[in-house]
């Protein structure tokens, strides 16, 4: 990104989102990429264990349900954490468009207090894609899909190579996960990452 501050509006040119072919079927539960990954993963005691189902169109929906270990003020969700839950979310979008993708720039508006044990019902889209760059909104309503809205975001995401994790994650988990004779596993890891 070369420390530039990238525009989260997508520029003249970008074009419209399209579907992959091979993008999970609207409905279909996305599933973690990666078992310790904060945000989808299930081998994180105090993460976020997003379930993402995939949506018509370049579109995903999940749920978050805010726990305990998630406060910042009493009872109330930490802002931090509200804002991995939407970025986890909009990570996502990559399975639609079947690229993997990082965040690049991520602005968040927090609305209203989310409660623990609060259900935050998140909904993110890819708006438009120029080059590399994939441009996202997502939102997080409280009280249920259509409740009012407690935090959203707007996003770019960044189209990378594999190269991108082997290169710059950190060697011990890289190796694990290169060595697991699930290769399905393997593939989802490093595939898509958000």
């Amino acid at each position: 990104m070369s420390g530039r501050t990238t525009s989260l509006t997508p520029p003249a040119g970008a074009r419209p989102p399209v579907r992959h072919p091979e993008a999970p079927a609207p409905g279909e539960i996305i599933g973690s990429h990666y078992e310790h990954c904060f945000g989808c993963g299930g081998g994180q005691p105090h993460g976020l264990h997003l379930e993402t189902r995939a949506r018509e169109g370049v579109r995903v929906t999940a749920e978050f349900r805010v726990k305990e270990a998630h406060q910042g003020a009493p009872g109330l969700a930490h802002g931090g954490v509200l804002a991995t839950a939407l970025d986890e979310t909009l990570g996502a979008l990559g399975w639609m468009l079947r690229v993997i993708a990082v965040t690049g720039r991520l602005e968040t508006d927090f609305l209203r207090p989310v409660p623990v044990d609060t259900v935050l019902h998140l909904d993110a889209e890819v708006l438009a894609v120029h080059g590399r760059k994939i441009f996202c909104t997502a939102t997080g309503r409280i009280g249920g899909p259509e409740g009012p809205v407690a935090v959203r975001a707007d996003a770019v995401f960044v189209e990378v190579k594999i190269d991108h994790f082997i290169e710059n994650g950190r060697s011990t988990e890289i190796q694990a996960v290169l060595a697991d004779p699930d290769q399905v596993k393997v593939a989802r890891a490093l595939e898509v990452n958000p």
